[in-house]
């Protein structure tokens, strides 16, 4: 793996980006929310670039993947609680579209990250065949 810093990942980037529009979005909540939902989505916000920060660190792929699929788990709990928000009215329809679609992005970075990642282990080491 290459001595990059995990600030020159695009998903790391991508996360950061992801924290500042949850912690945006979750600004006009109701109070009673405020050790609930926002808290619960602000966190899970928070562990996506902390997990791509962390798994970069380990400087093994094997434990770099292992954090990126943490990071993935994130976004889908964050996606179940922009829905939960919509449906609580507490976003608007076009602001869980487009935290949707930055989840989406991310998503699908975190993912040929990860297949990138998988590859050039297996390159490295053949009788690696599938396993993860």
């Amino acid at each position: 793996m290459s001595q990059s810093s995990y600030k020159d990942l695009i998903a790391w980037q991508k996360g950061m980006g992801l924290v500042a529009a949850i912690y945006d979005a979750t600004e006009g909540f109701p109070p009673h929310e405020q050790f609930g939902l926002v808290s619960q989505m602000r966190r899970a916000a928070v562990s996506v670039p902390s997990n791509i920060a962390e798994g970069k660190a380990h400087y093994s792929n094997r434990d770099f993947v292992r954090f990126l699929r943490h990071a993935r788990g994130s976004l889908a709990e964050i996606e179940t609680q922009v829905l939960i928000a919509q449906q609580r009215q507490y976003l608007p329809a076009t602001t869980t579209t487009k935290l949707t679609q930055q989840l989406d992005e991310l998503g699908r970075i975190l993912s040929g990250l990860i297949n990138s990642l998988k590859e050039r282990e297996r390159a490295q080491d053949p009788e690696l065949g599938t396993q993860d």
